[in-house]
Parts: C-alpha cells; structure tokens; sequence
C-alpha cells in the first residue's frame, strides 16, 4: 500500500528540533545563537503540542505546518478571489456549511450577526413558512416506526449516518461514528463493506448488503443464507437495506485494489488477501422485480422478522413502477425505501458517473412518494432521503416532499474533521478520516470525534424542532409541501405544493389515471416480471439502432 513518506509530512518539525539542536550547541560560541534557540524551540513546542493534543486529526499528521493552512483558511475569501481562476472544479460542500457542521459539532453557538448570507431576491431561493401561533416542542427527539408489522420493528432518528463502508473509511473513523450513533440515539448504515469489528461500540447498525454480499457470501460471490443470517440476527443489527445502486457512482460496481486489502478488510468482507475486490454493477440473487420482493421476504425471514428495505438512485422510471407493481401483485413490499439523490458522494468514482448520471433527489424523491401513494402503499413503506443534506431546513425540505427521515454522510465526515482535501482515492487523507494508512487513522481520537459526532446530531435536530415550532408543528411528519416556498423568478414564488404534482391516495389504481407524463407513459406498460423497457420504448431504441 502506497505511503506518504514520513519526512514530507514531519520535515518541518524535524527540521525545528534540528535547528534546536544547532542553536543549542552554538551557545558556546555566541549569544546571539539564542535568537535561534528560541525561534526553533517555539516551533519544537508548537510541533511536540501538535503531536500529543488528540482534538485536531490534521496537526497531528501534520505538526506545524497544519497551522500553515489554518492560517491560509481565515483569509480564505481573499485567496480564492486573487490565486483561484475563475474555472476552477467547485468544492461540494461551502465553506459556510462545513463551518456549520463545525460549529455545531463542537458546540459552538451558530448564531450570526447581521442577517442572513443569502440573496432572498435570487431565483431558486428557498425557505419555510413561520406562524403567528409558533409552538415550543419539549423534546427534538423526532422518530419514525419502520416496520411496524414486522416482528422486530425499529424507531428511527428522523436523522441518521448514510452509507459508508469500512474500507472506504478508516478503522478509527468508523469506530467513531458508532460510538457517536450510539451516544446520540440514531442509526449508523455500514455501508456495503459489511460490518467489522469497528461498527461494535454499541450504536444501532442498519447493514447494507450491495451486490458483492461482503460479509454474506460464498466463495465464489453469491449469497450465502447461512452467513447473512449468522451477522443479520444480532442484536445490533436493526434493519437491513439492499443497494440496489447508489447515487454517486448508479450502475457502477466499486473497485478495491488488492494493495488497499488489508488482513483485516479481507476477513471483514470475507474476500480473498491480495486481490482486487470488484463488486458487481448487478445482483446475482435476483433478476427481476418479482424476484427482488422474494429476495426481500427471505431476509426478512432470516433475520428474524426485522425491517428489510432497499436503497437505490432512480433511473428509468419503469423500473421503480416495474417493482412497485411487484409489490401490488404479490402483497409483499420493503418496509422502507431510501431514496439516493444524484447529488450523493463516494471516496471515488468516474466523473460523468458524478455530474451527469442518476435523477436529482427531488425529483427521485417526488417520484418515489408519488408512486407509493398513487398505488395505495406509502403507508405501509416508509421513505428515506440521502443526497447533500446537512442542515435543519434540508431535513425540513425533504419531508415537506414526501421523506419520513433523512440520512447523511458528509456532515457526519465534517464531524469528524473531514477538511475536504478530496484525497480519499490516493488513501492520503490528511485527516485521517477516508485512509487505510494506520499511521494517518490512529492519529483519529474516537473519544472526541465521537462526542463531535453526536452533538452535531443533536444540534441539528434541536435546530430542526425550533423551525419546526416556529411553523407552529410539532413533529416533522407534520410538514407538508405549503410550508417550503420557492423563488420561481424575482417576481414570481410557489410553494411546494403549487410547484410540484402530487398524486391523490390510489391514484394510479384508477383507469386512465395519473396524467403526469412520466406515469401516462410507463406507468401501465411497466412489468412486474422484468426491469426491462416496455414495448413502446423498445419499439423506438431499435428503430434507432436499424
């Protein structure tokens, strides 16, 4: 596994105890050396603090020269507006919103002089509706039942970690953010890297199998019941999720090399040591939206009746209604649906496969709600939003358009410490947070990235009750979309439900029914038996291809 040599990245405190020592020795021969003496011992102090405080992940892989960016940080608007060219790749997240995360992470108050940073005049702006009879929610400890008629049904934080595997995230990472879930009573999603040793500090699991079953698979690839059933049955596993795809990178299986698999991945993932780990772009346990629904019952079945869902980013439309339809036609149905927006992120993955494949989380999630509702199930399948949320308004937008909760992994990342140096892909992580590199991951204090963890929970779902009393609600449940409005143009705003199509309760039951294009024209020629496209859209691809 490649390294970051150790001299680049300790050179400087090297050199400060090295100009330490010289002074010390020039002493002898002249006063003046003391000036040497104590500019060098300032930096060996700074640089021996760096290594032994446990808050900062980046000065203690990087002594004194942390500081360097720390200090190109607080003139940041400057640098970006003299040295960034114009053309330059965006950054994902803000700086405003990664101090958000910060800030309440810490616990620093995020309260703001001056008004708000936003152009309320600009198209595309957003915010919600207050109320002249505001209430005060006692409590921000919002939850949702999921499977309710299961056996073992679980009550979900409205906000809780997305989907990052071991592997992908470093072992002190990981074991922090469990440690975190499990302080601040709200779920952790493994991520399809299945669930190692670092994913048991007591915090509630929801295991993610994708299409290589890691830690349910045979020799060969395929899923083994036996296995699957051995992790699914423990006691902090509460739901299980089946990826179908996931919105950085749909219909694109993950790549491990073999110099990233360690002894310890290998046995997590029950994969062999030293060769490439590919995960396949599709299952091999079903084929077919009916299949999928068996495949659904059968975890079910295995795992002693707990909550079995799948996560996917919506593509063809056809088929997302193909398995719905399967839902109708054998009463069997996933007990939630997490509904991965185009915006999601991953450590690496082609960049088309990020900008310009998979439906953005509105409309996937719009598209989803609507079609559970317009064939009479959305209340007996929950719905789950995940695609560049972070704050309380995000939360509050997303239910307002039909989610039951919200997860997230880059605010949780932030927590951490994530900087965004956009090195998860070289296993170079400067904060320790994407690396298989011991040395960088230890230096990762899961005791306080653990707290900041938890309370960057607990601030945002506290923030998430006062906006919600200040609507006068008192669960988000409540929200519907009148409450978020939305700047069409400078002179023109609508509200989510003047802006969006909502279909009525068993809408597209009805003959002839659901007139929104996309339902007009896939809805009834979707297949339950296949993910194939319908006739009509088959009949057009050949009539291209002769």
């Amino acid at each position: 596994m490649p390294r970051h040599p150790l001299p680049l990245r300790y050179s400087a405190y090297a050199a400060s105890l090295l100009g330490l020592a010289v002074s010390l020795a020039g002493l002898a021969a002249s006063s003046l050396w003391g000036w040497g003496v104590l500019g060098f011992g300032t930096l060996a102090a700074l640089g021996s603090y760096d290594l032994l405080q446990r808050r900062h992940t980046v000065s203690r892989n990087y002594p004194i020269l942390a500081h360097l960016r720390y200090n190109l940080e607080s003139v940041g608007p400057e640098i970006r507006q003299y040295f960034i060219q114009p053309d330059t790749e965006e950054v994902p997240f803000s700086r405003e919103q990664r101090r958000l995360v910060y800030q309440r992470a810490k616990g620093v108050s995020d309260k703001r002089p001056f008004g708000s940073l936003h152009d309320m005049a600009a198209p595309g702006y957003e915010w919600m509706s207050p109320s002249l009879a505001p209430v005060h929610n006692d409590s921000a400890d919002f939850r949702i039942t999921v499977g309710a008629e299961r056996e073992r049904p679980y009550s979900a934080s409205v906000f809780n970690i997305s989907a990052m595997s071991f592997g992908a995230l470093s072992p002190n990472a990981i074991a922090a953010l469990n440690q975190g879930a499990r302080d601040g009573g709200f779920y952790h999603d493994t991520g399809e890297g299945a669930i190692s040793p670092y994913h048991r500090h007591g915090g509630d699991l929801v295991w993610e199998i994708g299409s290589a079953y890691f830690g349910c698979r045979d020799e060969t690839g395929r899923f083994d019941p036996k296995r699957f059933r051995e992790q699914a049955t423990q006691d902090a596993v509460k739901m299980v999720e089946i990826k179908l795809s996931q919105g950085a990178k749909p219909g694109h299986g993950g790549i491990l090399p073999a110099a990233k698999v360690t002894a310890e991945i290998a046995s997590t993932r029950g994969v062999p040591l030293g060769e490439d780990v590919i995960s396949p772009a599709a299952h091999s346990a079903f084929t077919t939206p009916r299949e999928l629904i068996d495949f659904i019952v059968r975890l079910r079945e295995l795992s002693d009746g707990k909550p079995v869902g799948i996560k996917l980013a919506i593509g063809h439309p056809w088929e997302w209604f193909a398995i719905v339809k399967a839902m109708r036609e054998t009463g069997e149905h996933p007990d939630f649906v997490v509904v991965d927006g185009g915006e999601g992120g991953t450590g690496a993955a082609p960049l088309e496969f990020i900008n310009r494949l998979g439906m953005p989380l509105t409309e996937a999630l719009l598209l989803v709600h609507n079609t559970l509702v317009g064939a009479g199930l959305r209340d007996r399948v929950k719905v789950a939003a995940a695609g560049k949320l972070i704050s309380a308004f995000d939360i509050a937008r997303a239910m307002a358009l039909g989610a039951d909760w919200c997860n997230a992994a880059r605010g949780f990342m932030f927590a951490l410490g994530c900087i965004q140096a956009r090195t998860c892909h070289t296993d170079r992580c400067p904060s320790g947070v994407a690396t298989q590199d011991r040395l960088r991951g230890s230096r990762l204090d899961v005791e306080d990235k653990s707290q900041r963890v938890a309370r960057f929970h607990a601030n945002t779902i506290a923030a998430l009750g006062e906006m919600l009393g200040a609507a006068g609600l008192g669960h988000p449940a409540q929200l519907g979309p009148e409450h978020v409005l939305h700047r069409v143009s400078r002179h023109e705003i609508k509200s989510f439900a003047e802006l969006y199509d909502f279909l009525a309760p068993g809408e597209l039951l009805e003959v002839g029914a659901g007139q929104h294009p996309v339902f007009r024209d896939f809805w009834e020629a979707a297949n339950a038996d296949s993910f194939a496209p319908p006739e009509p859209v088959a009949r057009l691809r050949e009539s291209k291809l002769v």
